[in-house]
């Protein structure tokens, strides 16, 4: 049997420059010129700016100065990214400082934009069965997840008494497992005050997912009449009465399954339309526990609805692939538009890497993905052509965690 050649093809240009390339020429100097980035920029360009901050994500940078000796040792490879200078340490740190973050969010959407005009499939989902394809609605997750910082020079992000962290909500798709909403922002806020903003994209007969942390019973009664369908879990205390109950004694793992309107007088006001209750029992650390789902479906079976919450934790495994191979541990700069750099840059290189492994139908894990360009990233390698030869074990592999109960019974 012929094995494929493990060497990839020769390329005139190298891995870092084929991942900036997947950025339109144009787009930098435009949303500079949008943001009036462009006016704080002297010798140290907006585009130089973006590629640095691309390179110390990458390469997993964890200060100012192993970016900057890094990309000065390097100057040659880095000019030949469309010009792209290597900056001091001071003209990096100032940067971050004062040129607003808003550029790195318009940029990483508009890049998102574009690569969904090249490669519609990419960013849709479809045709890939290990994202969820048997569900026939646009499934969002949405969650937050808290990124630690330093409190002792970080006072902006003051999150408890000695702590400090900066906070990313997002809008999770299912079926791509991109995202399609976030902010970033302190850790005071509570993740309700932020729900109607992760949620007012959302579009009619589409399926939002988030935990009870998000609850709130006025942003819930705005979902239904929108008739967007949602599912979430209870709190604890709760004041409801049952108006009809859909099942009898236990069914295999649902205890019950209830029609219930809330009682209190708030929460009356808040949602006057009914609920369905649902109490299953679900596996936790071994161990089987009693949950509380709501939801605003009363057609679904019971099964599904639990089902379908699981699905969740699949945000849980986007927030552990960023948090644990993108660079968000260290951070270049202790301003609040520093991190949000960072963090949005972070982003876009997940989405540039994804962008890579759908062309090159990656089937390794993410991890593995971003090991192999770091290590090779200033070769004049095809990347392409890179990835579909590495690997010692070949075949199909779970490139990122598909939720195995994509079968709802009951679920139209």
């Amino acid at each position: 049997m012929n094995k494929k050649p493990t060497v990839p093809a020769p390329s005139k240009l190298n891995l870092l420059r084929q991942i900036c390339n997947f950025i339109p020429e144009f787009l930098v100097a435009k949303i500079a010129r949008e943001t009036k980035a462009a006016e704080k920029a002297r010798t140290f360009s907006p585009w130089s700016h973006v590629v640095a901050l691309v390179y110390a994500q990458l390469t997993h940078s964890i200060g100012l100065n192993d970016v900057c000796d890094a990309l000065r040792l390097q100057s040659g490879p880095l000019s030949s990214i469309r010009g792209a200078t290597p900056p001091t340490r001071n003209t990096l740190s100032h940067a971050d400082k004062v040129r607003p973050a808003e550029m790195a969010e318009k940029l990483f959407w508009a890049v998102f934009e574009h690569l969904s005009l090249l490669s519609p499939d990419f960013v849709s989902g479809t045709g890939r069965k290990r994202f969820a394809s048997k569900f026939k609605r646009v499934i969002h997750l949405v969650d937050s997840t808290t990124i630690p910082l330093i409190a002792s020079c970080m006072d902006w992000a003051k999150h408890r008494r000695r702590k400090a962290a900066a906070k990313c909500h997002l809008r999770l798709d299912l079926q791509s497992f991109l995202p399609r909403f976030a902010i970033v922002d302190t850790a005071r806020h509570n993740d309700a005050k932020r729900a109607r903003e992760m949620c007012a994209g959302i579009k009619a007969g589409e399926i939002v997912i988030f935990d009870k942390a998000y609850v709130d019973f006025s942003h819930l009664a705005d979902l239904s009449m929108r008739l967007v369908f949602w599912v979430t879990r209870a709190k604890d205390n709760m004041q409801f009465k049952v108006i009809n109950c859909y099942q009898r004694g236990t069914i295999g793992k649902v205890l019950r399954d209830d029609l219930i309107r809330l009682q209190t007088p708030t929460s009356q006001q808040d949602y006057p339309e009914l609920l369905r209750r649902v109490v299953a029992l679900v596996e936790v650390d071994g161990q089987e526990v009693a949950m509380i789902f709501l939801t605003n479906n009363l057609e679904w079976s019971a099964t599904s609805i639990v089902e379908l919450y699981r699905c969740r934790w699949q945000i849980e495994v986007f927030f552990k692939q960023i948090k644990q191979t993108l660079q968000l541990a260290d951070f270049l700069g202790t301003s609040a538009n520093a991190v949000r750099w960072q963090v949005w840059t972070a982003l876009l290189v997940y989405l540039l890497l994804r962008y890579l492994a759908f062309l090159a139908e990656w089937h390794h894990s993410f991890s593995r993905l971003f090991t192999l360009v770091r290590v090779a990233l200033w070769k004049k390698w095809d990347l392409v052509s890179l990835l579909r030869r590495y690997g010692t074990a070949h075949g199909h592999f779970r490139y990122l965690a598909r939720p195995e109960q994509s079968y709802l019974p009951g679920f139209a």
